[in-house]
């Protein structure tokens, strides 16, 4: 359950107000991610892919089952292997972004710096900018379609600041086989819905990106106490007499979570990150890049 005390909002009125103070708030996001942007950027690569094109890419070793037309035997008569010439993919991939819009989103406690949903679009804005100088199109479900344009960030912030969906996941049927996805959320919803959701979409044969976002609350549980926790999807309430008690107990359920998500993205082909707001977003966007440039991760990696 998430923990806070964010106000739910459930009157028209309310959510009104909510459109046009996020559509405030993002012109300083987008500033943000432009800043994180620079400081990632000097690392940054192109995605390079195995496929059809004409520049190099790589030798590698022959395998059964191969085009023998593929050998360079200029290259094999080196040593005593044979090895294939393999080329540069060229045709621009399509990456879907999405920021989880629920209200558990909108959590910050008083020892993180930023909400995580504050944190959550200004990751899917950088990543937008570096995607968009690389080449790639890019989309939101349901709020752009992909585009292939330099400023595809910037178009990005100004269809989120008129129009977000209200899911916490995305719509299925925008998702088309071979592309990838980008999901950044807290994944507090029950763990067989999310599951069922990624299942839904890899079996689209999609390709995707989990970035389980927390606030530093909601992960070392620092409540005593008498406390009040609300869950800001529902409203309902609970009030711990020692919330100390419920700790131990708390932080395993959060932990296997974290472990169960992971390990299902490994069965799938995905890969998982887990991330607190109290870190540097700069460690996430790095940790992305590795993935979406096919740089093998550790096991449930943190960033």
């Amino acid at each position: 359950m998430p923990i806070g005390t964010t106000t739910d909002l459930t009157s028209s009125t309310d959510a009104l107000a909510r459109a046009r103070q996020r559509a405030s708030l993002m012109p300083d996001l987008m500033v943000e991610a432009s800043r994180l942007v620079a400081t990632v950027i000097a690392g940054w690569h192109g995605r390079k892919r195995r496929g059809v094109g004409e520049d190099f890419w790589q030798f590698r070793p022959f395998v059964d089952g191969e085009q023998v037309s593929r050998i360079d035997w200029r290259r094999s008569a080196r040593d005593d292997h044979v090895y294939l010439r393999d080329r540069e993919w060229e045709a621009a991939h399509t990456v879907w972004l999405w920021a989880d819009p629920s209200p558990s989103m909108r959590f910050r406690s008083n020892t993180a710096p930023v909400s995580k949903e504050s944190r959550a679009l200004v990751l899917i804005l950088a990543l937008a900018e570096i995607l968009s100088r690389s080449g790639e199109r890019i989309g939101y479900p349901g709020v752009i379609e992909p585009i292939a344009a330099r400023n595809g960030a910037e178009r990005i912030a100004a269809a989120l600041a008129t129009r977000r969906p209200d899911e916490a996941f995305p719509p299925e049927d925008r998702f088309r086989q071979f592309s990838e996805v980008v999901l950044i959320s807290d994944f507090l919803d029950p763990i067989e819905d999310t599951i069922a959701r990624v299942d839904r979409i890899g079996g689209r044969g999609v390709r995707g990106h989990l970035v389980m976002i927390n606030d530093p609350a909601e992960d070392v549980f620092p409540y005593t106490g008498r406390t009040e926790f609300r869950d800001p999807e529902t409203g309902v309430k609970l009030t711990a007499g020692r919330a100390e008690t419920l700790k131990d107990d708390y932080r395993n359920i959060m932990a296997a979570r974290r472990e169960t998500l992971s390990r299902h993205c490994r069965r799938l082909g995905w890969s998982f990150i887990a991330h607190r707001t109290d870190r540097l977003a700069s460690e996430v966007l790095v940790a992305l890049h590795g993935q979406l440039s096919g740089v093998p991760q550790a096991p449930g990696r943190s960033a």
